[in-house]
């Protein structure tokens, strides 16, 4: 009888606790080391977040409220004041207008040459090394270097550009690049392709890399034609890399600041003026803290609501399936 109990139990042994009890069974030091060993862990980027993401953004929330030129303490209160003089501001409104036209510009051009790039150096192409380094180098330069450099290829009359159309008899096309006012967002953006198309490309290289070859190699076998083998399957598996590419992008573009201080410094009479540079130049340059400091609490809300939407309804799909990997890996 006894053996016969000790039969029917094995299965049971074998099998482990139900699901859900493993835990409740540890003992209790175990969880309280578990728990603490978590705690420590977070301690220190949690009082790295709240000293310098938190609190700053908090105390800015609070100046906002105030007319105050960033000397001694807040005192001449204003209530929203700061904020309904903003959006009367015709100057910030155009950051508003230029920012959504280099997000526009971003994504219709930049990225989509970043994605071309990227599929091309997949190939199997003699010195694709050296054609990466060459392309992703500039992301290397600081701003101000950049900023530098094309501030004197662009410069009027006496610049590499300007000398260079005027060499093959384009002297027509060149002109006053920064300084025109119909021209210095064009130029603007073109700097920032240069700059930070490397960059995307690279990403969308390690994402095509992760593709397995099989795949594109048993469309071939069936007689899919090269666009079709894009469209239908390395387009699909390189979507988490692009949606990830295009946040980037959005989030840059909306807080685009010393590219352009560099470059034009919001010049000529605004026209390549961004929220940022805006706020630069009211905070530190005509001591309005309150006024910059509304500026900025609009610059934090619109990127915050843009990347909680973007992760509700964009990339909620790839952090799911993250999600779920890690917990059947645990």
């Amino acid at each position: 009888m006894a053996s016969t109990q000790i039969e029917d139990a094995e299965p049971i042994l074998r099998e482990g606790p139900p699901a859900g009890q493993e835990w409740n069974r540890r003992p209790l030091f175990r969880r309280v080391r578990d728990w603490l060993t978590a705690f420590l862990f977070t301690v220190p980027g949690l009082i790295l977040f709240l000293a310098f993401v938190a609190v700053p953004i908090l105390y800015a929330g609070y100046v906002s409220l105030f007319n105050w030129g960033g000397f001694g303490s807040p005192s001449d209160f204003v209530g929203v004041d700061n904020f309904t003089r903003l959006f009367q501001d015709p100057v910030f409104l155009g950051d508003l207008w230029r920012g959504l036209l280099l997000v526009a510009l971003s994504l219709g051009l930049q990225l989509p040459f970043a994605l071309a790039m990227a599929v091309l150096l997949n190939q199997k192409l003699r010195g694709r090394a050296v054609y990466r380094m060459l392309f992703f180098a500039p992301y290397v330069l600081s701003e101000v270097i950049t900023g530098v450099l094309f501030s004197m290829i662009f410069a009027p009359d006496s610049g590499l550009a300007d000398k260079v159309l005027g060499a093959v008899g384009l002297d027509g096309v060149g002109g006053l690049w920064f300084a025109g006012q119909s021209t210095v967002m064009a130029t603007l953006f073109l700097v920032m392709t240069w700059k930070y198309f490397g960059f995307h490309m690279m990403l969308l290289l390690a994402g095509l890399q992760g593709i397995p070859p099989e795949l594109t190699e048993a469309a071939r076998i069936d007689g899919a034609n090269a666009w079709q083998r894009f469209r239908n399957i390395t387009l699909p598996l390189l979507g988490p890399t692009i949606r990830m590419s295009i946040f980037l992008s959005v989030i840059g573009a909306i807080q685009l600041f010393d590219l352009v201080w560099v470059v034009t410094q919001g010049g000529p009479d605004h026209h390549s003026e961004t929220m940022a540079v805006t706020m630069f130049q009211f905070g530190f340059k005509r001591y309005q803290m309150g006024y910059a400091s509304a500026i900025s609490i609009v610059m934090f809300l619109i990127s915050l609501v843009f990347a909680l939407f973007y992760q509700r309804y964009v990339l909620r799909r790839d952090t799911e399936g993250a999600l779920t990997n890690m917990r059947g890996t645990r």
